[in-house]
């Protein structure tokens, strides 16, 4: 397995919670919190790009 910074949760309501990580290659994850052996994976670059997607409104759809 890979050796990941796992960041804390982010919890919303309930245990709705996720886990934003890194490693010393460039590389972030997003995995739901106790479960972080089955992640999402890209460059920093494309989380950073997914998270300012997000707060401008591009997703709100899914609400």
């Amino acid at each position: 397995m890979r050796d990941i910074s796992w960041e804390e949760p982010y919890c919303g309501e309930g245990n709705n919670c996720f886990r934003i990580g890194t490693d010393d290659q460039g590389n972030a994850y997003i995995a739901v919190a106790g479960a972080e052996d089955a992640y999402v994976t890209d460059t920093r670059e494309a989380l950073r790009t997914l998270i300012r997607e997000i707060k401008a409104g591009k997703a709100d759809h899914l609400l």
